[in-house]
């Protein structure tokens, strides 16, 4: 079978929640012999984790946002200079499509494939459309969603919106296929803590007390991974210690997928990756979605892994050690819970996103001739906006 290269752009913020589902499509579509390249700013350009094979195009990203007059002048000014400069590369490197993850940074490259008339693909990772791809949403020729319910998606774009999941990192991925550690009425408990890249001030304060609060039979089995603030980490290694709890602090984990394979219980934040991750591992988790989080999309993406009973949520005004205590305990009261908790949240991922969504870019930019070639002669794929009539490739 031959395979026909196509060039593909890339648009993302400079954050990892937009960055890693990126550079899960960039994997992809690497593997399938198409050149990809990412438009980003300068905090996405140097962010840990980007394919070697995948060049960074920095374009200015302006924000118009506020009540100052001279504020919304200077984003806007941004962003039509960096749509000139998108227009540039595009007339350089030729996209078949470009796909936009979300962020301030992905807005100036979608607007000049709308001007340049190339297909557009949007990807929101939330349970709730982001600022950006709600401005982008009219004009792209398809939504990816991660999930079944999006909020502040307008119905009337039902017709090219596509459930694909959220793309995670490959090393993740590797581990849904390893059986949920063993979990006996005598065995260790593992709790994985994390709070995001900086780690969370709520969870240094509230979880080492929580866990103090636990029942003596499941208490003395506590084994305990936590991220931490730098300047918190002291405080926090004592509060474990006057517990007499065993715990492993750190500022930074680099083998966080493997940590979080060998956990039996995730306490942590609700970002669109950490869901991601959890249900493409499978680990039931208590999620404490982030108060000031845009639209509270954290709280709305722990709605399906809720319902699905694969973990549960606490509002931060209502964590407490005491409440922290009472959820673990149901949780884990007995052996065969936190497993059944960890098939749930399984059952809710989508280890298909990558090559999905790859699926639905590749159905755009290419001439019949070309997937004559590609598919050896067999009659020609169905045009981008003739899959979608269809359903496409969700």
């Amino acid at each position: 079978m031959s395979v026909v290269s196509r060039h593909y752009v890339l648009a993302a913020g400079g954050t990892g929640g937009h960055l890693i589902p990126a550079f899960a499509l960039a994997a992809e579509l690497d593997r399938r012999g198409h050149h990809v390249a990412l438009v980003t700013d300068e905090r996405g350009a140097a962010i840990p984790g980007k394919p070697d094979f995948l060049p960074a195009h920095v374009l200015p990203a302006g924000r118009i946002e506020g009540r100052n007059p001279l504020g919304w002048l200077r984003g806007l000014g941004a962003i039509l200079e960096g749509r000139r400069m998108a227009l540039r590369l595009f007339e350089s490197f030729e996209p078949s499509a470009v796909v936009g993850f979300g962020g301030y940074p992905a807005l100036p490259a979608l607007l000049a494939a709308t001007a340049a008339k190339i297909p557009s693909v949007i990807h929101e990772q939330n349970a709730v459309l982001g600022r950006v791809n709600r401005f982008l949403a009219g004009r792209v020729d398809a939504i990816a969603t991660a999930y079944r319910e999006v909020d502040r998606l307008d119905p009337k774009l039902a017709g090219k919106v596509h459930l694909v999941g959220n793309p995670v990192r490959d090393e993740v991925l590797t581990l849904r296929d390893q059986p949920y550690p063993p979990f006996t009425e005598d065995g260790l408990l593992r709790v994985l803590v994390t709070g995001g890249s900086q780690g969370a001030r709520v969870l240094s304060e509230v979880v080492p007390d929580g866990l103090s609060m636990l029942q003596p039979a499941l208490r003395g089995r506590l084994q305990v991974i936590q991220q931490c603030r730098a300047e918190d980490i002291e405080a926090v290694r004592q509060r474990y210690a006057t517990h007499g709890i065993p715990a492993e602090l750190a500022t930074y984990f680099e083998d966080m997928a493997e940590r979080l394979a060998d956990s039996h219980l995730f306490i942590g934040r609700a970002g669109a990756s950490t869901i991601a991750e959890l249900t493409a591992v499978g680990r039931p988790a208590i999620l404490v979605p982030l108060p000031i989080a845009t639209d509270d999309h954290q709280a709305a993406n722990t709605r399906e892994i809720v319902a699905a009973g694969g973990a549960r949520a606490i509002r931060q005004e209502r964590f407490t050690a005491v409440e922290l205590a009472k959820q673990i305990q149901a949780m884990a009261q007995h052996p065969h819970s936190l497993a059944n908790a960890a098939h749930a949240a399984w059952n809710c991922g989508y280890p298909k996103a990558a090559s999905d969504l790859a699926d639905l870019v590749e159905s755009f930019g290419a001439a019949p001739l070309m997937d004559v070639i590609r598919l050896g002669g067999e009659a020609p794929a169905a045009s981008g906006n003739e899959a979608f009539a269809r359903g496409g490739a969700a």
